[in-house]
């Protein structure tokens, strides 16, 4: 059986230079949502490197002084692709100042380019962000909906055409992803929320790697349970999670 399992974070990315996975300019997507369900310990193995001009792929840009806050610190990443970036006052100033290429897109938007990547699909249309600025230099085309689109549009919309913006799939590099069990082989298993992102981010690139709480044998999970076949999976590690919260809210007894 193929070796997945490495000691630590840095092990894990330690020759993908070598592969030419990692390099100067790459495209890595980046799994979580605000600060639950992300590769930690992972993003800091890929500060370490040292790689640069990193095109993100992430739903935010973590805080300050955590998550993907840390490479846009240390100004490792050229551009990111994302959807909600407001908890962030690093990347609020480097964007301002120019310093910082962002594409932003819908969240539903962003995660099916995501999903379309892993699927081999090039493009699809959209009805999001049709007329705003999103569309700005996409190509649109007129479609009648399908049918169980009313509900979304009006009850009719199902016999009136509307407008559609082309989109592109996303795939990457590199892919870290956060999940909550592995067994050895690299089946996946996330925690409630924390199967955000992960599971399609896991497809849609060249390697990826898994962080995990923990590791058990191969044959040990449920089948009905995995949420990510060990296939799409590369290498995996096991780390303690520092579990940070984003935004702590407190109210008097």
């Amino acid at each position: 059986m193929i070796q997945k399992t490495h000691q630590t974070p840095a092990d894990c990315l330690a020759d993908l230079r070598d592969k030419g996975i990692l390099y100067d300019g790459c495209t890595v997507m980046v799994g979580g949502f605000g600060l639950c369900g992300i590769p930690e310990q992972l993003i800091i193995a890929l500060r370490d490197t040292g790689v640069k001009d990193i095109t993100c792929i992430s739903n935010n840009a973590g805080v300050d002084d955590w998550g993907l806050g840390l490479l846009l610190q240390t100004r490792q990443i050229k551009k990111m692709v994302s959807s909600y970036v407001g908890e962030n006052d690093t990347f609020e100033k480097q964007f301002i100042a120019g310093e910082l290429e962002v594409e932003f897109n819908p969240q539903g938007t962003l995660a099916e380019r995501i999903r379309a990547g892993g699927a081999g699909i090039p493009a699809f249309y959209t009805p999001a962000g049709a007329g705003t600025q999103i569309a700005d230099g996409k190509e649109t085309r007129t479609f009648r909906p399908p049918a169980a689109s009313a509900r979304i549009f009006s009850e009719d919309a199902f016999t009136a055409e509307r407008e559609f913006v082309m989109e592109t799939g996303l795939y990457a590099d590199l892919a870290l992803v956060k999940a909550q069990t592995a067994d050895r082989f690299g089946n996946l298993v996330f925690h409630v929320t924390a199967r955000n992102f992960n599971p399609i981010m896991a497809t849609a690139a060249a390697f990826t790697v898994a962080e995990v709480d923990q590791i058990v044998e191969t044959g040990e999970l449920d089948p009905d349970r995995i949420h990510t076949p060990g296939n799409f999976v590369d290498r995996i590690v096991q780390t303690v999670s520092e579990r940070r919260i984003e935004q702590r809210t407190t109210r008097s007894a």
